[in-house]
């Protein structure tokens, strides 16, 4: 699962925007980018404000995959993975109640 850094390239490729150009306005190694496009590594929580506004992205929708893929970094290899998303998400909606 990678679906933040398939995001970022898509819209980055469509902008016709080479990796060099979008890492320094990210103030990123290049190499740092291009493993987070390709899934390898997660960004920083910091650069999906600056991601949303140079794509024109929804920041919550952004922020959404962003933790998604990694939650999955984290439970991909577990097998009781499943047990425990379903384990936070009643959790978490015990505390949206309150």
């Amino acid at each position: 699962m990678n679906k933040f850094g398939d995001l970022i390239r898509t819209k980055r490729e469509e902008q016709e925007m080479l990796l060099r150009h979008l890492s320094a306005q990210l103030d990123m190694d290049t190499a740092m980018l291009s493993k987070i496009e390709r899934g390898e590594k997660t960004a920083r929580k910091e650069h999906i404000k600056q991601l949303s506004k140079i794509f024109n992205l929804d920041y919550n929708e952004l922020i959404s995959l962003w933790l998604a893929d990694k939650i999955h970094l984290i439970i991909k290899d577990e097998k009781n993975g499943l047990q425990a998303l379903e384990i936070v998400e009643k959790e978490y909606k015990n505390i949206s109640k309150k």
